[in-house]
């Protein structure tokens, strides 16, 4: 894997005059730029131009040459997701150039990198990239990348009171695991980046999401609490993994839970909305001022959530991908 990795003509490191030329739209890279109390500078140094000065310095990191264009490309090795898909799998975090470089170029630049990868082998690749991000969209798009999904990214300030009544939740158990994996792959979303995308197929995507949610509950993966209903008699057929940053002390209004990923099925209908509320509560018990979650456009039944309970719309992301055939 990392011998194919190397071969994609990698340089030293990103380009600080490219990473400059691209500071407006690596500002909305920031998964909370919305959110006006928080420093636009300290998000920029964290997710913006800072990630991109300092990308290359982790496992799996590559800026690469681009091909008919001046730029750089930032891409990273997934080993998590090669290992369980059995197939070299790549996040693109962004593309450096000018803001006079050629649209066309820039297209050429992504279809060369497609080649590229598939000139290794076998691969699967994506990006999640802001809408207003539309340069790089069109580069990818015009490259013969694909959209699979667009997702909309709601917040909530916890210090505003919430107008449901309290749930009875608990935290899910360890020998719960299999169980809650089973509720997520059963609870499809055909427009989730898994389902939408026809590389991955239904088995494939189902057996993802059930791995995911398992890995949520019993601490392998980065997640700090799963709530599911705790009410006599009740069966336990939906769950709610949160995903904590904690507070910056030196950034005043810094912290957030996030929903990291939610299923319902059948038995526990009316309780998405239960969860969410109770994930707000949560972190105001922690002192974290907000709660964020993401769904696609198509969710209707989160937007009602989000409405119901005071979310507010914060950002758009596109999730563009490509593979070898």
């Amino acid at each position: 894997m990392a011998e194919q990795v190397a071969d994609l003509a990698p340089v030293s490191a990103p380009n600080p005059v490219l990473v400059a030329a691209r500071a407006a739209a690596l500002g909305f890279y920031s998964p909370t730029h919305f959110l006006r109390e928080l420093p636009a500078a300290t998000q920029q140094a964290q997710y913006g131009t800072g990630a991109a000065a300092r990308f290359g310095s982790s496992a799996g990191e590559q800026v690469l040459a681009m091909t008919a264009a001046e730029g750089q490309w930032l891409l990273q090795h997934l080993p998590w997701d090669t290992e369980f898909f059995g197939t070299d799998t790549y996040r693109l975090f962004t593309g450096l150039f000018g803001a006079e470089t050629n649209p066309a170029a820039l297209a050429l630049a992504a279809g060369s990198l497609r080649a590229q990868l598939a000139q290794r082998g076998p691969y699967y690749a994506f990006s999640v990239v802001p809408a207003e991000d539309v340069a790089l969209l069109q580069a990818l798009s015009g490259g013969g990348w694909r959209l699979v999904e667009t997702r909309l990214n709601f917040y909530r300030p916890t210090a505003e009171p919430l107008a449901t009544l309290p749930a009875a939740v608990r935290l899910a158990r360890f020998d719960e695991a299999a169980h809650i994996g089973r509720v997520s792959a059963s609870a499809r979303n055909d427009y989730d980046r898994f389902h939408a995308d026809p590389w991955f197929g239904a088995v494939r995507a189902d057996a993802m999401l059930a791995r995911y949610a398992e890995a949520t509950v019993a601490g392998s993966y980065a997640a700090d609490a799963v709530l599911v209903p705790d009410e006599p008699g009740l069966p336990v057929d939906s769950f709610l993994a949160i995903g904590d940053s904690p507070a910056d002390p030196t950034v005043a209004g810094s912290g957030s839970s996030r929903v990291l990923l939610t299923a319902v099925g059948p038995q526990n209908r009316g309780w998405h909305i239960r969860l969410v509320a109770e994930t707000v509560r949560r972190a105001a018990a922690l002192s974290l001022p907000y709660v964020l979650m993401t769904t696609q456009v198509t969710n209707r039944a989160v937007f009602r959530t989000c409405e119901k309970l005071g979310f507010r719309l914060g950002s758009t992301t596109h999730v563009m991908a490509c593979h070898s055939l």
